[in-house]
């Protein structure tokens, strides 16, 4: 008998909209209503994604070569780990994928969408997230939060113009696709975000029919 796929779960935002936050517990949830998942992130999720990822992150270059760089770590990812589990019938939950390409490197720093249209379907042409959650924060908010964090790596340390166009970037994709990607207002309190959340998750679960919904946990 064949195992049913997988459900591809990804979320996104600003740096400092308070994405990172939610992640864990979202594992914890899926696993808790007895689901098993894969919780991995962008760029990243493989060891040399994750080299990948300290250069892209850490290091001056060419926009062409920034962007090459991230598709050849999602490639890594998307071949090594994401399909192989959703093949299996894991969900997994990632932090960041293409839509940040879009955002990032094709608002952010303004290369446009089409390099990154070639390269995503050039990459995984079979394969979209089942559900996408933007956290979404105004500029100000997510500035002042990452003034609270750790040592900036060269994408936080940018100025607020980049990252006013990634925000709209990521906007247009929430446009194009809203069947997909949810909007998370992360001004609200965490509680109120999580509550949210859940009912979106149950949603998920029942809608997926992969398994049925529990009570919450």
């Amino acid at each position: 008998m064949q195992t049913e796929r997988g459900c591809f779960i990804t979320l996104e935002g600003l740096d400092g909209a308070g994405k990172s936050t939610h992640v864990q517990w979202l594992v914890d949830q899926l696993r808790a209503r007895g689901i098993q998942v894969v919780s991995t992130r962008e760029p990243g999720g493989t060891a040399l994604g994750e080299q990948l990822r300290l250069t892209v992150l850490s290091q001056a270059m060419h926009l062409k070569t920034e962007t090459l760089l991230m598709f050849a770590a999602r490639c890594e990812h998307v071949e090594t780990v994401i399909k192989p589990a959703l093949a299996e019938g894991k969900w997994v939950v990632c932090d960041r994928f293409t839509d940040a390409s879009y955002a990032y490197q094709g608002g952010g720093r303004e290369l446009g969408s089409h390099p990154i249209e070639v390269l995503e379907q050039w990459v995984h042409p079979d394969l979209q997230p089942d559900r996408t959650w933007l956290f979404d924060v105004p500029l100000d908010i997510a500035r002042e939060r990452l003034s609270r964090t750790r040592e900036l790596d060269r994408f936080e340390r940018e100025g607020a113009a980049f990252f006013e166009r990634t925000r709209q970037a990521y906007h247009e994709r929430a446009r194009q696709d809203p069947q997909r990607l949810h909007i998370v207002d992360s001004t609200l309190p965490i509680d109120t975000i999580r509550a949210e959340l859940l009912d979106q998750v149950d949603a998920l679960v029942r809608d997926t029919g992969r398994i049925p919904a529990g009570p919450r946990p």
